[in-house]
């Protein structure tokens, strides 16, 4: 090998090591779904309680919500408890809110936009459907305005501990 090869590998090697250390220990995430823009995301620190309209990275438990996004392909592998990536979503409503879903979703009486429920996916396969209620205490209801999104109009709320913090866009654009 000559050695503009081997400085050539080098700095590859260099550049990828720094990107993975970023990914690892820096907060970034690269976002390939529809959900919200594509690209590079940061987790950002939250120092206070989540409230109704942030925009969240937020961990799905193990269980059937998990389970089905990564069998159908809504959500990568990754490094969650349920062997996921993280969700990007927004809140939309908190702990004590009361959620409907019945061809909308529909929050303490009130439609929220965006929000059909879909009865398939783009594949053509049967959505499971959250049934509403109260939102329990320490659970959080996530939304995309993304017609697609797989989000708590079909899986429910998710537990309030499972976010890793704000997502916020560095790098994206929208599709």
């Amino acid at each position: 090998m000559t050695s503009r090869r081997a400085a050539i590998a080098v700095i590859g090697v260099v550049v990828l090591g720094s990107m993975a250390a970023a990914f690892a220990f820096g907060g970034y995430r690269v976002n390939f779904t529809p959900s919200y823009a594509y690209g590079l995301w940061r987790i950002e620190p939250l120092d206070r309680e989540v409230r109704v309209g942030d925009r969240i990275f937020i961990c799905p438990p193990p269980g059937a919500a998990a389970e089905l996004a990564l069998e159908r392909g809504y959500l990568p592998r990754g490094l969650c408890p349920s062997g996921s990536g993280p969700l990007i979503k927004t809140v939309v409503a908190l702990s004590g809110q009361t959620v409907e879903v019945d061809g909308q979703v529909i929050i303490d009486g009130t439609p929220l936009p965006h929000s059909a429920v879909l009865e398939a996916d783009a594949e053509g396969r049967a959505m499971p459907v959250h049934g509403g209620g109260t939102v329990e205490t320490g659970a959080l209801f996530v939304h995309s305005d993304f017609v697609g999104s797989y989000d708590s109009r079909y899986f429910g709320p998710l537990p309030a501990e499972g976010t890793l913090g704000l997502a916020r866009e560095v790098f994206t654009f929208a599709p």
